[in-house]
């Protein structure tokens, strides 16, 4: 193997960086489509140049921009939900470990999606973690890019700091391919944690975390005063706490995520003469255990 590199002129170290960094520009460049997708969604004729100034991704120029929406076939309005941006070798896929299963416990299944809000002609970008069996948000953040560290990673360490102990080893944790979603960093903490890594190809198989994405923005955010990036942050933070701790559930027995998950909790720690057969069983409980 040394004598390849020796063969090639450059170093091993040299090639591993120049890796890193065409992993790292796919990455952007795919992050970055998954906005102008969103965006194409809420503005059908909105022209490149425009979406362009509105975006204005950090890492790339307006000519190179628009060069990439043209390949993409974004010029016009693109009948066909978005799915993939790029194909680039080397992109981790993990499997759709949700396909089949039924949730019947909190900290089995995490869902997670990242999507964008508008702020006085900025875009800012919103990441939320939801347990699917009880539709509570237990990880948010509010961040100015796209950058693992300032998404997916922080709002993975809020969830598990809001579950404390209970984090169970082999907690899947589902998302769609976004590349937040298979950074090292972030892919470090999860194997820290003992997680399963679980990735959907279309957004309806993500769904849980995508309705999360329209309550927050459309019935709290939406209503409210933000003109800055510290007023999203309070407003988010206000949202969470609103939508966790107040917002009944019809699959909850109209019941809020978090008062929900009390009478859940409780209900495992009685003894067993006290408890019915199952959860199954038990129709306070039955709406919740619907497939993912």
């Amino acid at each position: 193997m040394n004598y390849f590199y020796q063969s090639i002129g450059i170093s091993k170290q040299a090639v591993h960086k120049l890796i890193d960094v065409y992993m790292r520009n796919q990455d952007q460049q795919e992050q970055l489509l998954r906005v102008v997708y969103q965006v194409r969604k809420d503005h059908p004729t909105m022209g490149m140049r425009d979406m362009y100034y509105k975006i204005l991704p950090s890492h790339m120029g307006r000519d190179k921009f628009e060069h990439l929406c043209k390949v993409q076939g974004l010029w016009s309005v693109r009948k066909r939900n978005f799915h993939r941006t790029t194909d680039s070798s080397g992109v981790i896929r993990f499997a759709n470990l949700l396909e089949g299963m039924t949730v019947t416990g909190i900290d089995q299944v995490w869902q997670s999606d990242i999507t964008y809000l508008e702020v006085n002609g900025r875009f800012y970008y919103l990441t939320f973690i939801v347990d699917a069996f009880s539709r509570r948000i237990v990880g948010h953040q509010a961040s100015a890019n796209l950058h693992t560290v300032d998404t997916t990673l922080p709002a993975l360490r809020m969830a598990v700091k809001t579950r404390g102990d209970s984090i169970r080893s082999g907690l899947i944790m589902h998302s769609d391919g976004g590349g937040q979603y298979y950074a090292k960093d972030f892919l470090d903490y999860t194997s820290q944690l003992k997680m399963q890594n679980s990735m959907c190809e279309y957004a309806w198989e993500n769904g849980k975390a995508e309705r999360i994405n329209g309550v927050i923005k459309n019935n709290y955010l939406r209503h409210r005063t933000i003109n800055n990036f510290e007023d999203l942050v309070r407003e988010v933070d206000r949202a969470v706490a609103l939508y966790n701790q107040e917002k009944p559930h019809k699959a909850l027995k109209r019941k809020s995520p978090t008062t929900f998950e009390l009478e859940w909790v409780k209900l495992q720690q009685q003894p067993v003469p006290k408890m019915t057969a199952s959860l199954a069983a038990n129709t306070r409980f039955t709406g919740a255990s619907s497939p993912v």
